[in-house]
């Protein structure tokens, strides 16, 4: 008969890949000092690991223009709404 999958919540994956980074330990027996598989252990420091070489990678020229375009987009839609708002109101109390 099958055990039930056991499930790890995401604090607890963090804490066990702290405890990998941290230390001069290895995943190995990190795993068996926490009683997890050393696969999922191994899995989850590589997942932690390139989601921070992916944060500090510089932004491409193209990404910094499309990154300062969409900002200048976002605060145009912020004026216009403003804008709307404002008009809204306006005809709101002009109705009364």
């Amino acid at each position: 008969m099958g055990s039930t999958r056991r499930k790890f919540t995401q604090e607890y994956k963090d804490e066990a890949v702290a405890l990998v980074l941290g230390s001069d330990r290895t995943i190995a027996e990190v795993a068996k000092s926490l009683g997890i598989n050393e696969t999922s252990l191994g899995y989850w420091v590589k997942k932690a690991k390139s989601s921070e070489e992916a944060e500090q990678r510089p932004l491409s020229v193209s990404e910094r223009a499309e990154l300062e375009e969409l900002r200048k987009k976002n605060a145009q839609l912020q004026m216009d709404n403003a804008f709307l708002k404002k008009v809204a109101s306006f005809f709101a109390s002009d109705q009364k």
